[in-house]
C-alpha cells in the first residue's frame, strides 16, 4: 500500500517523509513492582512502617533526614542510629533501587550520562549537566516510552514499565550527592534544576511523577527542599493530564514537546496528535499558564527538511500569539540524531532563519544548548545498546 505524502505548504512539493511510525498502542508494563522505599511513603506511612516494627516513630524521621538531608542510603553513615537498626531498619526503608551500569562524560566532565539498572534488570538513563550558573539533572520517569515518536530513541524502544516514585527520586539523590561531593567537573556544587525530559512520557506515569515532584520540593526531612521553579515536567500533549497537573498547586514549569505547528506533520512526528490536535494541546498549555502563572516552554526539535521551514515558524508564532502574549517561550532544539537514523539536525542557516521568524513575531525564543552529542546524548541510546 502506498503511503500518502505530506505536501509542503510553501512550495506545493511533497515534503520528505519519515519512516512509518510505530502503532500508537503502548505496551503494558510487564515487570514486577520495585521494593517499597522511604521515598514511596508519606510522612505518616513512614512513621507507621517504623512503629509496626516496635520502634519509636522518630526513627523514621532520622532515616529520612539522612536520605533527604545528607543524601545517603548507607547505614554506616547513620551513626546516630543504634547498630541494630542500621542493620535491620535502614535496609528495609532504603532498599537499593538503581545501580550504575555505565557512566560516560562529555564537555570536559561537565556532562555526565549514567545508565542505571533497576531491581528487575530494566535499564534507564539520566543526564547531569553542569553550567556556570546552575546544575540540571534530566531524569527518566519510565523505562522506555509508549508514545512511539519515530525520531526519538526511547520511543523506538517501546514501553517496558513505569518507574516508581522512589526510582525517580533516587536518580535525583544520587546526582545531588555527586555534585555535593565534587564528583562532577567544577568542584563541589548543588543541584538546582530537575527536568523530566529523560526516558518516558512523564504524564503517562502521572501519580508517580507528581509524588516525586512533591518529594523534591518538600523541606528536609520530607524531601530535598528544592524550588518548584527549578523543576520542569515535559509532555507530548496529554491534554487531560496537563489540566490535572495545573490543579496540583505545584508551580513547576510545563514543557510541551510540540515539534510541529500543523496537525498533518505532527501526526507523523508525535502520533498522540491523532488523539489531541495541536490546537487542543496549545489550549491546555495556555490553561496551565492561566492557572499557575508559570510561562510554558514550547519544545521544538529542528529536523532537517522536515519541520524547519520558515512558514512553519510563522504558523507557530501565529498560533501562540492568537492565545496571548508572554505566556510561552519557544526552545528550538537541534535534533540529537541516533545512530543509523534518517533523522538529523537542521542546517545552521535554516535553524537561524526559523529562530529569526519567531523573534520577529515577538516570540521569546532560546536555542537550547545540546549537551552530550558525542556520548549518545539522546535519551534511550545507551539503553538501546544494552538491548
Amino acid at each position: 500500500m502506498t503511503r500518502p505524502t505530506t505536501a509542503d505548504s510553501a512550495t506545493g512539493a511533497p515534503a520528505p517523509q519519515p519512516p512509518a511510525a510505530l502503532p500508537l498502542v503502548p505496551a503494558q508494563p510487564r515487570r514486577g513492582k520495585p521494593p517499597r522505599h522511604l521515598a514511596d511513603l508519606s510522612v505518616a506511612d513512614r512513621a507507621a512502617f517504623v512503629t509496626e516494627r516496635g520502634e519509636p516513630a522518630f526513627r523514621a524521621k532520622q532515616v529520612a533526614t539522612h536520605y533527604y538531608g545528607h543524601l545517603t542510603d548507607d547505614p554506616a553513615e547513620m551513626t546516630d542510629l543504634p547498630a541494630r537498626l542500621r542493620g535491620e531498619l535502614v535496609p528495609a526503608l532504603l532498599p537499593t533501587l538503581v545501580t550504575p551500569v555505565r557512566t560516560i562524560t562529555a564537555d570536559a566532565g561537565a556532562t555526565v550520562k549514567t545508565l542505571w539498572s533497576l531491581h528487575d534488570g530494566v535499564k534507564i538513563e539520566s543526564v547531569l549537566m553542569r553550567y556556570p550558573e546552575r546544575a540540571t539533572l534530566c531524569v527518566s520517569s519510565q523505562a522506555g516510552c509508549g508514545m512511539a515518536c519515530p525520531f526519538c530513541a526511547t520511543g523506538q524502544l517501546g514501553l517496558t514499565r513505569n518507574l516508581s516514585t522512589a526510582e525517580i527520586v533516587d536518580q535525583v539523590r544520587r546526582a545531588a550527592r555527586a555534585l555535593r561531593d565534587g564528583e562532577v567537573a567544577g568542584g563541589p556544587g548543588r543541584l538546582s534544576n530537575v527536568v523530566f525530559m529523560g526516558m518516558g512520557e512523564p504524564l503517562a506515569n502521572y501519580r508517580a511523577v507528581v509524588d516525586a515532584v512533591r518529594r523534591l520540593v518538600a523541606p528536609v526531612p520530607d524531601g530535598f527542599g528544592m524550588s518548584a521553579r527549578g523543576i520542569t515536567v515535559s509532555t507530548v500533549g496529554l491534554v487531560p493530564a496537563i489540566d490535572k497537573l495545573a490543579a496540583e498547586g505545584l508551580p513547576v514549569t510545563l514543557a510541551l514537546s510540540l515539534h510541529a505547528p500543523d496537525d498533518e506533520l505532527r501526526r507523523e512526528l508525535v502520533p498522540i496528535t491523532t488523539r489531541w490536535s495541536v490546537d487542543e494541546a496549545l489550549d491546555a498549555a495556555y490553561r496551565y499558564y492561566e492557572r499557575t502563572g508559570r510561562r510554558v516552554s514550547i519544545e521544538y526539535a529542528l529536523i532537517r527538511d522536515m519541520n524547519d521551514h520558515a512558514w512553519r515558524a510563522q504558523l507557530l508564532a501565529r498560533k501562540l500569539t492568537e492565545r496571548g502574549r508572554g505566556w510561552a517561550h519557544v526552545n528550538p532544539i537541534p535534533l540529537n540524531p541516533t545512530p543509523g537514523s534518517v533523522w538529523t539536525a537542521s542546517d545552521p542557516e535554516v535553524a537561524a532563519r526559523f529562530v529569526s521568524e519567531l523573534r520577529a513575531a515577538g516570540i521569546p525564543t532560546t536555542v537550547r544548548d545540546t549537551r552530550g552529542s558525542d556520548i549518545d546524548g539522546a535519551c534511550g541510546q545507551l539503553a538501546a545498546e544494552e538491548r
